[in-house]
């Protein structure tokens, strides 16, 4: 048995590793994936091939997301909300991360190519590096249209799931993709509002740092209008039920509500309670779309 403090520092280590990871953003990923698989199927996918996508989705994003932590260890340490990750600590080394994260992308591909299809594996794969070399690499540093663009790669999940049932895509999984890309801006400039600042000390344009709040405001009711639009949009590509379409209606006009309120009151305060609701929306939204073809089919 390993002396305690030794097992301390193993622990640390591996929650280090983990953090690399992000996974608390790999789990909102996750949400968007399963009920996608539901509809394609029309039904309950086996439980064999939700796990596999799962875990090789699991596996991708967190390859990415150790490569947006490499590349980005630079202004990380400029910036209060993520000067305390590993590799600004030093708890893990760049070499370890990079290391890290090409295992993970190997280990990911491999297993979605193996155990679900090639396609899928490809999708997950020019999702990674799409967020790695078009948002971190270049509009991240350079446009304020950073995560309009690059919010593309955390639309692709639907598209993996999509194709893990089918083997193809079609319109409906693009409309869902166009969903989850305008769900982005909104809730990402609205968390990115409290942390102006940081941005703005980091030398990175994101829009909260370079626009004023009442541009940023108006720029969400857009997104999020254009959002309600597309939801509707789905419910006749996708061929949904009434569930769907009442949550879509009802969860759609309570974001505009938000929206519509921080275009009011443009406050960190107020953008933060859009930002927790857009989590919620997107988790009902999906929720929704699985029970409505559980039930409804």
């Amino acid at each position: 048995m390993p002396p305690p403090a030794v097992s301390r520092t193993s622990r640390r280590r591996a929650a280090a590793f983990v953090a690399l990871t992000k996974p608390r953003i790999i789990e909102l990923l996750l949400v968007t994936t399963v009920p996608t698989m539901v509809v394609a199927q029309r039904g309950m996918p086996g439980l064999a091939l939700i796990l596999a996508t799962l875990v090789g989705g699991t596996l991708a994003a967190a390859g990415a997301n150790t490569l947006n932590m490499y590349v980005d260890r630079d202004i990380d340490q400029l910036m209060n909300r993520t000067k305390g990750r590993p590799l600004v600590t030093g708890e893990v080394t760049p070499r370890q991360a990079l290391a890290f994260a090409v295992a993970l992308e190997v280990v990911a591909f491999v297993e979605l190519a193996t155990l679900v299809n090639l396609l899928s594996a490809v999708l997950a794969l020019s999702a990674t590096l799409f967020y790695v070399f078009v948002y971190t690499i270049w509009l991240k540093r350079t446009s304020t249209q950073n995560i309009v663009i690059g919010g593309a790669a955390g639309a692709v999940p639907v598209l993996v799931g999509w194709a893990s049932v089918t083997n193809r895509l079609d319109w409906a999984p693009f409309v869902l993709f166009a969903v989850i890309f305008a769900w982005t801006p909104p809730h990402f400039w609205a968390l990115a509002i409290k942390y102006r600042e940081d941005y703005a000390a980091a030398n990175v344009p994101m829009l909260p740092a370079v626009a004023s709040l009442a541009v940023t405001a108006r720029r969400i009711l857009a997104y999020t209008l254009a959002l309600w639009a597309l939801t509707l949009v789905f419910y006749w590509v996708g061929r949904m039920g009434t569930i769907y379409l009442g949550a879509a209606l009802a969860l759609g006009a309570l974001f505009t509500w938000h929206a519509y309120r921080l275009s009011q009151d443009s406050t960190a305060q107020r953008a933060m309670k859009l930002f927790g609701y857009s989590i919620t929306y997107v988790s009902l939204l999906f929720a929704a779309m699985a029970i409505d073809q559980l039930i409804l089919r």
